[in-house]
């Protein structure tokens, strides 16, 4: 039987976060179009990931009080919470308009 893609398995995930090199190329592979985390600055795509994953169904921490997979994908990306993901996308936005 066929492995299913990295990216869908441990192998593919990284630890603290997000997808690994090897889960990135794998869902390259099936048509998909992913980088690499912007972990700091003002680049769009980064306000625009952390506007999106600020509003996020779920706990950031599971019963046992681990991050779950969305709060380690936030701070991949320069978050510490849902909250503070908002707040950076919000003043990248404002910079980005600003400067414009």
């Amino acid at each position: 039987m066929a492995r299913s893609p990295a990216w869908t398995r441990s192998a593919g995930k990284n630890p603290k976060g997000g997808l690994n090199a090897a889960g990135r190329r794998s869902a390259k592979a099936q048509g998909m179009n992913l980088k690499a985390p912007v972990k700091s600055g003002d680049n769009p795509r980064r306000a625009s990931f952390l506007a999106r994953m600020g509003g996020m169904p779920g706990p950031e921490r599971n019963e046992k009080g681990e991050p779950t997979r969305l709060l380690l994908s936030l701070r991949g990306w320069g978050a510490s919470s849902k909250a503070d993901a908002k707040k950076k996308s919000a003043a990248i936005s404002k910079r980005n308009q600003a400067s414009a």
